[in-house]
């Protein structure tokens, strides 16, 4: 069984900075992307930042310039650190991971969600 746990999620004000951490436990043989996603009342689950085991990233546009996205392979680690935060930012974010398990095929893997608020 494979489990992705997150961390980091809370409460800061407009300008200010979070850092969300994302670990995978369990039965890993390997690990594709990693990623974040978010979901915001009333709207899709959005890409937020994606980062490939070999170390390729895509941002969403909106983060783009604020937002970090890394990996720790060792660790079966991801991270996003989040600067210069905006009340727009505010959602759940979702940990993902594409992952073979070491009795199965790659799949998609999700948190169970951190709640980012980002007040103005």
């Amino acid at each position: 069984q494979v489990q992705l746990v997150e961390s980091g999620g809370g409460l800061v004000q407009a300008g200010g900075s979070l850092r969300l951490s994302c670990v995978a436990s369990g039965s890993i043989f390997s690990i594709r992307a990693m990623g974040w996603y978010r979901q915001a009342p009333g709207k899709q689950r959005d890409m937020v930042a994606l980062i490939l085991s070999g170390g390729s990233t895509t941002y969403a546009d909106s983060v783009k310039g604020r937002f970090t996205i890394s990996r720790d392979n060792a660790k079966n680690a991801v991270y996003l650190q989040m600067n210069s935060l905006e009340p727009e930012d505010s959602a759940v974010y979702y940990c993902y991971a594409d992952i073979k398990s070491t009795y199965g095929r790659f799949a998609n893997f999700w948190g169970q969600g951190t709640q980012v608020t980002v007040s103005s």
